[in-house]
């Protein structure tokens, strides 16, 4: 029945999904672990669905059913049988719902990818036999659902529904953007995706707008009913159903395809929805491109866009050496520079006769990830290499390459397709490169229809057209140009590795960069070269300006308004040189491999809390004002955190025994709550910041937490809670706190609190993030120990 229904309306009909879940269960007083309830209160799960029974599908009550968060009495098995059977009473298809792990993945926290691949596995294993399709929703990383998404699509055969959420910033917990989710999700083959959670339908319209812009998958909103509020105790939804429902229907003439509730949203605002079930889905604007993205940087591939080729160690003995040593620290070192220096995004081979391409090229992309935002181009001629580079890789990745040989498309089309990469085309084939323009011209378009037959479309496709040298080559220069322009007139995007035209001539960069410039006039997209050579990349971004592609010539006054003539490159990524061996950089870059070091040569000349107060304070309030600008996310936020935290910890064993520089902070994500993804990130930051912090974990009975406070006497108790109806208990473990009469300073901070509900239950500080709560610890010790 699903199938059919998915065949025949998605995309072109109206379909609805059911609503909120957890405020159902507040509203009928059912607590405990909501995935227990499908067993030990099963008429009452029943009955919620049967509320829902107007939606075209229900969701299971597995919301937290995977292995790493799952932690009740009962087997997986068991209860994926007990909540599909309980979602079928509904009597209409189930999807089985699956939520993030509640853990963080690295390099923020400690898990990695191919482990939160095989929880999911493991779910998709317990159910693929019980349900209709699968909705994974509510997850703030992208890193995370790419996992999840393989585990299913290599586990099962049934739809795959996949949402994110985002905050009123518009990015993800991670600091995704709408582009970048749309751009992934699309690209792993998802067969709906789209937003959930968080937000209510007004906030959310903007952020649907930005996706079905760039996707042609059919997008599904599931928005909350506005931000709760605590009244008498319990969470109360303020916004009205009549409003829920009118920017439901915004978000309807706007084009989404599938639409239902979250958090707060009841039957009666579902039962107003399935009145437009069935109706014809809009058309809406969707714009192809051609585009690859790391998690926080999206590169579309129109105008000029630099790719950095420092890291291919083509003629760069040290380079060489980095990667027969697996020199990590060489690797980061070499991105940065790029980064800085303008790239928009960075090749990356390690392709050395005595190198595992295979072991090596994804431990450099995990490396990579953890510093530099730019995307990468996955350059190898190792199938094998490049299929578990794509696997690991963050984002959608640029593959080089493929050429025009049938056995090599073979090998790398379906790698492609399966994990969205976009492809670099070579013209040529096993017979070498065509002379002429039409030979190389006439491998693209086999490159593209061969393609085409994989399911990758045009703008999955970019082709290089092949530079030879002029030194031996003279008269084929102008065929490599003249192939460009051939090529882009089939619509796809072109490249072309510049630098190879001048091998074994004098004066090499004049050769460069007049190459250059006839090149982009002929269609050239993404030149490969090195963008620490200022007159290269300024060469492109002069041309971008005089051929009317930087409007208002804006990128270029960014990038140019300190310029110094005398310089040999920018002045940004002089600048970044000259700073690249001092503590401060290494917490501001996240280097925390290198920050013990910088701290031990830093004490030669400072006092412990000199250090603390002139450099890892100034450079935490730095990153810190760069997050609050939206122009570091929290990927980078963590790893300064960490950076910072390896510098104080050096910086602890030089001072007195009995110095302690500030106070403990109890940590705890109140009972009933098993998110602790915001805790986890809060016990990291402020612990940067030179507070100790005692953990007590996740679902932490309010006796735990008074316990704690009164052996411990900290400064400040920290308490999380991120689902609306655990709210009530952190009024009781606040309530409780006050009741014993204990001096700790309490914060609370999740994100279904505010400053009212804060109030409301007692606290005394409201917090947003991990950041403003280390600033406001420091402000409220600062005050105290003045007085």
């Amino acid at each position: 029945m699903l199938y059919a229904m998915l065949e025949n309306r998605l995309g072109k009909d109206l379909i609805i999904f059911d609503g909120g879940f957890g405020s159902e269960l507040e509203k009928r007083g059912l607590t405990g672990i909501p995935e227990d309830l499908n067993i030990t209160a099963a008429e009452e799960i029943k009955n919620i669905h049967r509320s829902y029974s107007c939606a075209d599908i229900i969701t299971a009550n597995t919301f937290g059913l995977n292995p790493v968060k799952y932690h009740g009495a009962y087997s997986l098995r068991e209860l994926a049988k007990a909540a599909v059977n309980n979602a079928r009473a509904a009597g209409k298809p189930v999807f089985f719902d699956v939520g993030p792990t509640g853990a963080m993945m690295k390099p923020i926290g400690e898990l990695s990818f191919d482990d939160a691949y095989e929880a999911f596995k493991e779910v998709a294993t317990v159910s693929r036999d019980l349900c209709d399709g699968y909705i994974l929703e509510t997850f703030s990383d992208i890193y995370e659902i790419k996992a999840a998404i393989l585990a299913f699509k290599e586990n099962t055969s049934l739809p795959i529904f996949a949402t994110v959420t985002f905050d009123s910033t518009g990015r993800t917990l991670t600091g995704s953007t709408p582009e970048i989710a749309a751009n992934t999700l699309s690209g792993l083959g998802v067969d709906a995706l789209g937003i959930n959670c968080s937000l209510g339908p007004k906030e959310l319209i903007p952020i649907a707008e930005r996706i079905l812009k760039c996707t042609s998958v059919p997008v599904i909103v599931q928005p909350n009913r506005g931000l709760p509020v605590l009244e008498d105790g319990k969470t109360v939804y303020k916004l009205t159903e009549d409003e829920f429902i009118e920017s439901a229907e915004k978000l309807i003439e706007m084009g989404v395809s599938v639409i239902g509730g979250c958090c707060g949203t009841n039957p009666e605002i579902i039962r107003r929805l399935s009145g437009y079930s069935g109706q014809k889905v809009r058309e809406h604007e969707y714009c192809p491109a051609t585009a690859v993205n790391s998690a926080n940087c999206v590169c579309i591939i129109d105008g000029v866009k630099i790719c950095g080729e420092r890291l291919n160690p083509t003629g760069k003995k040290a380079l060489k050496e980095a990667l027969i040593s697996e020199d990590m620290e060489y690797l980061i070192d070499e991105a940065l520079k790029q980064q800085d220096a303008g790239a928009d995004l960075l090749d990356v081979n390690c392709g050395l006769p005595q190198i595992d391409e295979k072991a090596l090229m994804p431990k450099i992309i995990l490396s990579l990830q953890e510093y530099c935002d730019l995307p990468l181009q996955i350059d190898s001629s190792d199938s094998e290499a490049i299929a578990a580079a794509a696997r690991i890789y963050n984002g959608i990745p640029l593959i080089n390459s493929v050429n025009g040989d049938p056995e090599v498309m073979e090998r790398i089309f379906p790698i492609a397709k399966k994990y969205g990469a976009v492809v670099l085309g070579l013209a040529m084939d096993k017979n070498g490169v065509p002379k002429t323009a039409e030979g190389r011209l006439e491998i693209a378009e086999r490159i593209i229809s061969t393609a085409g037959k994989f399911g990758i479309a045009k703008e999955k496709i970019m082709i290089d057209t092949l530079v030879v040298t002029a030194s031996a080559e003279q008269e084929l220069v102008k065929e490599t140009v003249r192939a460009l322009e051939a090529v882009r007139k089939l619509g796809v995007k072109t490249a072309l590795g510049v630098s190879n035209v001048s091998f074994g001539l004098p004066n090499r960069p004049l050769l460069n960069r007049t190459f250059l410039a006839m090149a982009m006039e002929r269609g050239l997209n993404m030149p490969i070269l090195n963008p620490l050579d200022s007159e290269m990349s300024g060469t492109a971004r002069a041309y971008e300006l005089l051929a009317g592609i930087d409007k208002n010539a804006e990128n270029y006054i960014e990038i140019y308004k300190d310029y110094v003539p005398s310089a040999s490159r920018t002045v940004k990524a002089v600048k970044e040189e000259k700073t690249a061996e001092s503590l401060y950089d290494c917490v501001r870059l996240g280097l925390k491999t290198r920050a013990p070091e910088m701290t031990e040569r830093e004490l030669e000349s400072l006092k412990p809390m000199e250090i603390v107060n002139k450099i890892l304070i100034k450079a935490l309030d730095d990153v810190g004002k760069l997050y609050g600008e939206g122009k570091l996310f929290l990927p980078q936020l963590i790893s300064s955190a960490e950076a910072a935290k390896a510098a104080f910890a050096v910086i602890t064993e030089r001072l007195p025994k009995d110095a302690e520089p500030k106070g403990r902070v109890v940590l705890a994500t109140v009972k009933g709550d098993v998110h602790d993804i915001g805790k986890n990130i809060v016990k990291v930051v402020i612990e940067s910041y030179g507070w100790q912090v005692t953990d007590l974990g996740k679902d932490v009975p309010v006796e735990k937490v008074v316990e704690a406070v009164k052996e411990l006497n900290p400064f400040a108790v920290g308490l999380s809670a991120l689902m609306t109806t655990t709210v009530p208990s952190m009024e009781e473990t606040v309530k409780a706190l006050r009741d014993e009469g204990l001096s700790a300073k309490i914060f609370v901070g999740g994100a279904v609190l505010n400053e009212e509900t804060a109030e409301k239950i007692g606290a005394d500080y409201y917090t947003k993030d991990a950041l403003e709560m280390a600033k406001k610890l420091d402000e409220v010790y600062g005050t105290e120990s003045a007085s």
